[in-house]
């Protein structure tokens, strides 16, 4: 399922239909390609249960959403932070407890670029906590409901899995010895996508059906996630790439994980995201993935590894 079966613009939101009486939950919302997503979704009339560490931001996002769809819109707010499992624990029972179904569940949410190892309340190195310890605890706890809702977990990626060493450093999940921002930002995003596939051959093993999961990345888009952890040096190349041709709205940067949401009969083994050059920007579509992110044997450890860290057992 390349671009081109969307045609020659790509996958593009106007191929969303029927999502009224839908729920989606999203995390980060209060800027960037999230608040795009739950901005189309609420667009055509979906329900959206919003997920964000900031309680204040989640609020002026409602009332910015509101003030640009109208009051009649269904959209709340949930207070979650990634970076300490007590919360998302805290989180998905409130999820659980108010939100009869999800139809998606969409991992948006990241950190990137931290410029020194810095260290979540549970022991993480901040990165790789947040996204990928934190987001693969959220879909393990909100799995059941996703089950009975017949709905799909989108987890979204980075072209940055294909940066760094390419693999998983078992020997030193931290990087207390070789700490670099754009290493362990690399290998949080293998992590995270590793885990999809894994979660879909653990799935199809079980004989689960009614569940899908997919990988995606929003390529090169203008959002504040560098602007908001990154170094000075780093945030200020971005800051001058932003300008250029290279790198493309926020908007558009939803666009691969609204097409995950919602697109029917959407190849579960493919990776999707914008196919012009470097991945960075154009039509979206699906895309090649290199082997070492379906690497079976890094991906099983990892998925054991991930279960001992966060202290879930998946019930598939």
């Amino acid at each position: 399922m390349k671009a081109s079966q969307f045609g020659k613009k790509g996958w593009t939101p106007d191929r969303i239909k029927n999502v009224k009486g839908k729920t989606y939950v999203i995390t980060g919302t209060t800027s960037g390609t999230g608040f795009e997503a739950a901005k189309i979704l609420l667009s055509k009339g979906a329900k959206v249960i919003m997920l964000n560490r900031n309680l204040k931001k989640a609020a002026n996002t409602i009332t910015t959403l509101k003030q640009e769809l109208g009051n009649a819109i269904e959209v709340t707010s949930i207070q979650m932070d990634l970076a300490e499992l007590a919360s998302v624990k805290k989180a998905a029972q409130e999820v659980l407890k108010t939100v009869p179904q999800i139809n998606s569940l969409i991992c948006n949410a990241a950190i990137a670029q931290v410029p020194k190892q810095t260290f979540t309340v549970d022991g993480f190195e901040s990165q790789l906590g947040v996204n990928h310890y934190g987001n693969f605890l959220l879909q393990a706890l909100l799995y059941p409901r996703i089950k009975e809702s017949k709905g799909r977990i989108v987890v979204v990626g980075s072209m940055g899995y294909n940066l760094g060493i390419k693999t998983i450093q078992f020997n030193d999940m931290n990087w207390d010895k070789n700490y670099s921002p754009n290493g362990v930002y690399s290998q949080s995003k293998l992590a995270q996508i590793m885990c999809v596939y894994e979660l879909q051959d653990r799935l199809n093993n079980a004989g689960e059906t009614d569940v899908k999961i997919y990988a995606c990345h929003p390529g090169a888009s203008s959002t504040s996630l560098i602007k908001t952890s990154g170094s000075l040096i780093t945030r200020f190349i971005w800051q001058i790439m932003k300008l250029s041709p290279l790198v493309q709205s926020a908007e558009k940067g939803a666009y691969p994980q609204l097409m995950c949401a919602t697109e029917p009969n959407l190849d579960q083994s493919g990776f999707y995201g914008p196919t012009g050059r470097n991945n960075w920007t154009g039509p979206v579509g699906e895309h090649k993935i290199e082997p070492h992110a379906k690497n079976k044997t890094i991906a099983k450890r990892l998925w054991e590894l991930s279960e001992k860290e966060t202290g879930i057992k998946w019930n598939i």
